[in-house]
């Protein structure tokens, strides 16, 4: 079936005219009747010198609704009271089929804003909340959600709209069924079936999508989808999409970019659409020169976050494995996940500068920037002592401000980037100094960037997507659309926070 964003002129019209004042909008609405009748209309009448193009969108499509935006909070509530109290306005029914949204079969939590659908790793930090909230009924229904869209799909895309397919993000997927393995295990019966078990084929399909492509890589080809062979025979991941388009959410952000841009158009349109798929969208993390976006080379890189989950990933398919009495594939995911461990050790960290980096494969060299994704090594306890002695050192000189974590040191303007702090690093670099015993460390990181939650909600009555770290205000900007408020993983992490010593 048709759509919008398969429009063509109409959409280009609507796109880069900024009719709707934001890109998003305009594939998210419902059409009022077919697609065809309405741009035959439209081809039609555009000739026309009084053709009103705005009148003509409204006239002809639903614009959607945006959840949580003008929710009016009670302020004599505390924060946990409103997060609690919130979980229903962002609550989702299943779906019925109507536009670019992928029905779901079950009840799930949405961001917030703008963001009217369900978002991947969003989830998993949505979920550490549904817990603490006791909602592990909307945990379970969510992680049923996404493995109807393995299903249905092959894989979990970034969100459950047509124009996300072809792109998925960073792969939580893993650490979702743990988390609602531990919570199923305090209470179902002996004789039930083991959550992790009944999980299995949805995992080994996940790792299959990432790995998809690994046998035909080969040293005068190294790279396909979302694979990469190293030069010592070793295989990591990239983000990657399959499509090579400007995106239809950010049409015209896309098209304007490339006209700045030395690439070829489709070249920069994919690497734009796989830093989309990073969840890090966007950052200088991603780019040649630190000060231009149009160089942005995301498929060029290997990160250091998403091969830590992919590691995860094959700890949990090899107890799974295990669990179920199959111990020829346990131990063949376990020597996977020690394969990989090893590279990540040789090709991401730098025993010079203490750190672990991104890695350039194309120019076979590490990427030279500080940010977040270093501290994923301690999260999934991959790190030596040596090794996150030297990252909290850091983490605690450069990184922590008065509000959390900064997300990276540059100030681009980029949203993933100085001097904003996001809620699910602000999770990892927490857990992750727990891990290796930097308990005052956490500490502080945990009650700076609670404080920098309840201030920006005692003054707003919102809890937001993201937040300035480096300023007393809190109140973060920058990125390719407003601050949203809702907002799901702010809120689960502020509640899994305040509920952990």
């Amino acid at each position: 079936m048709k759509q919008i964003h398969e429009l063509g002129l109409l959409f280009e019209e609507v796109q880069m005219n900024n009719i709707l004042g934001d890109g998003k909008t305009f594939p998210d609405c419902l059409p009022k009747r077919s697609l065809d009748e309405i741009n035959k209309d439209f081809l039609k009448e555009r000739i026309s010198s009084t053709f009103d193009l705005k009148k003509f969108i409204e006239e002809n499509f639903t614009l959607p609704k945006a959840y949580s935006t003008g929710y009016k909070s009670d302020l004599t509530k505390s924060p946990q009271q409103h997060i609690d109290a919130l979980w229903n306005v962002l609550k989702r029914n299943p779906d019925e089929a109507g536009g670019s949204l992928i029905p779901l079969p079950h009840p799930y939590i949405v961001p917030g804003g703008r963001f009217r659908e369900i978002y991947y790793w969003d989830s998993y930090f949505t979920m550490l909340g549904l817990r603490v909230s006791k909602r592990v009924d909307l945990i379970q229904n969510m992680v049923s959600n996404f493995e109807f869209l393995i299903d249905k799909v092959g894989y979990i895309p970034n969100g459950n709209r047509t124009y996300f397919l072809a792109r998925s993000q960073p792969p939580f997927f893993s650490l979702m069924v743990k988390l609602l393995s531990v919570e199923k295990r305090k209470t179902i019966n002996a004789d039930e079936p083991d959550p992790l078990i009944n999980h299995l084929p949805s995992l080994e399909r996940e790792y299959h999508f990432w790995m998809g492509g690994a046998d035909a890589v080969n040293p005068d080809q190294p790279d396909r989808h979302r694979v990469v062979l190293m030069t010592d025979g070793s295989v990591l991941n990239r983000y990657w999409d399959e499509n090579n388009s400007p995106r239809p959410e950010s049409y015209k952000e896309d098209v304007e970019l490339s006209h700045q841009s030395k690439q070829n158009p489709e070249v920069l349109f994919r690497n734009l659409r796989a830093a989309a798929e990073s969840g890090w969208d966007f950052s200088s993390r991603w780019f040649k020169d630190r000060k231009s976006f149009a160089s942005i080379h995301t498929t060029d890189i290997i990160p250091i976050d998403l091969n830590c989950l992919l590691f995860h990933l094959e700890q949990v398919l090899a107890e799974a494995h295990q669990r179920s009495g199959n111990n020829v594939k346990s131990d063949r995911y376990l020597q996977l996940a020690n394969q990989r461990k090893s590279a990540i050790e040789k090709y991401c960290w730098n025993e010079d500068k203490g750190f672990f980096f991104d890695f350039d494969f194309v120019l076979g060299r590490q990427k030279d920037q500080l940010t977040l994704a270093a501290v994923f090594p301690l999260f999934f306890n991959i790190a030596s002592a040596a090794q996150a002695l030297s990252l909290e050192k850091i983490i605690r000189r450069d990184f922590l401000k008065t509000g959390g974590v900064t997300t990276t040191l540059e100030l681009s303007g980029q949203q993933w980037d100085a001097p904003n702090g996001w809620a699910p690093l602000q999770w990892i670099v927490y857990k992750g100094l727990l891990n290796y015993g930097f308990d005052e460390t956490a500490a502080q990181l945990k009650l700076n960037w609670i404080t920098a939650n309840i201030k920006v909600y005692q003054k707003t009555g919102k809890m937001t997507e993201k937040y300035d770290v480096w300023s007393e205000d809190g109140e973060a900007s920058g990125g390719e659309y407003p601050n949203q408020d809702g907002f799901g993983w702010t809120n689960g992490v502020f509640l899994a926070m305040t509920a952990t010593r």
